[in-house]
Order: structure tokens, then C-alpha cells, then sequence
């Protein structure tokens, strides 16, 4: 069944490769209007392109998420220009390093935290009251299984995702008797520049590509999904509840 996002504005980070890169092209093949943000000025202008190219259209905001200042007038610009927003996909993340959490820099560990969890907090703040102005407001928010397998060596990861659906989890109790909708997904392995520092032996064709995700989690995007508050696992391909430590 074919997804209409007819006329729907659609905000996506991390929006110049990978997951970011393919839901950007797959909400404009729906009919949706999609505000790209990322750093990368050149991978956002392909982006254009493609979107442009299967007929559908863009606004290009190229910024660092570390810039806390352009996060909340990002809110501010979308509302001055539609008035409201119907979709978010915070997709824009940073890995950090694979060691010792002893081991970790400081640097390091507070880029993680800055990038994964405050801007996420920050693009929250700015967007909700835009997106409950819409009919059916629908936020996405990428995670990742780190952020419960919690395995050794992926210490600032697990934790900024952790910490990320824990923002979610509650951002959805907090407007679960509103018109939005949040969910968190759990993409799995994937084709990625993230996924090739993580494991840099790995064959990239052992795992799925970017574009089998975008087209996974459109669903949860469209008007008529009803779920609030959940985990989407996208190689199970459903839902999960959340539940307390046994």
C-alpha cells in the first residue's frame, strides 16, 4: 500500500547519507516537502537532485548540530514559513570511539552526548509546538540495539542512545492524548559510514542497505499510524514495548 504524504512538511537530520539520506528521498516520493539538514553542503545537493529528479522538492539547511543557536532558530524559520511541521526524523548521529570507557577522551565522549542526546533534546524543544500544529504530527527518532546490549568497548554509543530513547519514551508519555505520534526505531546492521567505523572488517554486502530502512519506517510516518511511545525494530519489521528490568 502506497504511503501520501501529500503537501506534509517533513523535517530530516542527518539528511546528506546513509538512513538520513534515503527517508529524505522516500517522504519526497510520498509527496512530502522535506527541510534536509546536515553539515555536508555536497551530499545535501545530491539529495536535491535525486529528490528533484523523482519529481519531488527540498529546502536545503546545511548547519552543525552542535550549534545550539541554529537548532532553535531552525524551529523558528519552519514556522515563519509553513506555520507548522508534520514530521520529524532525527536521524543526525555521531559514534565516538570503540574503546575502554576509561580510555575514552573527554572530547570525545562530550561530542557524543553533544550531537546524540542534547540536539536531539534541542530539536525537540524547538519543533514540538510546530508539530502540534499539525493534524497529525509524527516523530521519528533514530536509536540503535546499543542502546540495551550495552557490550563492552561502545560505552559513550549505548549510553547517548540510551539516553536518547529514554527522551522519546517520555516525550510520548507527555502527549500521548495529542494528535503526535513518537516512535523510536532500531534500524540493525546497516550499509553506512557509521556502521564502517564501528566495524571496519565487515563486508558492506552482508548487511542491509540504507534505502531497506527508509522504506521500513515510512509507515510510521503516515497519518493513520496510531502508535505512541514504542520501540520499531526494523529487521523484526514491528513494534516492541518497552518493560521494566526483570
Amino acid at each position: 500500500m502506497s504511503i501520501d504524504l501529500t503537501d506534509r512538511i517533513a523535517l530530516v537530520t542527518g539528511a546528506s547519507r546513509g538512513i538520513g539520506y534515503f527517508t529524505a528521498l522516500e517522504l519526497a516520493k510520498a509527496g512530502a516537502h522535506v527541510v534536509a539538514c546536515a553539515r555536508t553542503v555536497g551530499g545535501l545537493e545530491e539529495l536535491d537532485d535525486a529528490i528533484k529528479a523523482v519529481g519531488g522538492s527540498a529546502t536545503l539547511v546545511p548547519f552543525d548540530l552542535a550549534d545550539m543557536a541554529a537548532i532553535d532558530k531552525l524551529g523558528g524559520s519552519i514556522f515563519e514559513r509553513w506555520g507548522k511541521l508534520d514530521i520529524l526524523v532525527a536521524n543526525a548521529g555521531v559514534l565516538g570511539t570503540i574503546s575502554p570507557i576509561g580510555h575514552v577522551e573527554a572530547k570525545v565522549f562530550e561530542k557524543v552526548m553533544t550531537i546524540n542526546v542534547t540536539a536531539t533534546w534541542r530539536l525537540i524543544r524547538s519543533v514540538e509546538p510546530l508539530l502540534m500544529k499539525s493534524d497529525a504530527g509524527r516523530a521519528v527518532i533514530l536509536s540503535s540495539s546499543a542502546a540495551h546490549k550495552c557490550k563492552p568497548f561502545w560505552g559513550p554509543y549505548s549510553a547517548s542512545k540510551a539516553a536518547v530513547e529514554a527522551l522519546a519514551r517520555t516525550w510520548a508519555g507527555e502527549t500521548q492524548r495529542t494528535a503526535l505520534r513518537i516512535t523510536s526505531v532500531d534500524p540493525g546492521a546497516t550499509r553506512t559510514a557509521m556502521r564502517a567505523q564501528a566495524v571496519p572488517g565487515e563486508d558492506p554486502t552482508t548487511v542491509q542497505h540504507p534505502s531497506d530502512v527508509a522504506k521500513a519506517i515510512l509507515p510510521l510516518m503516515a497519518q493513520d499510524f496510531a502508535e505512541t511511545g514504542k520501540l520499531f525494530d526494523v529487521r523484526q519489521g514491528r513494534l516492541l514495548d518497552y518493560r521494566l528490568p526483570e
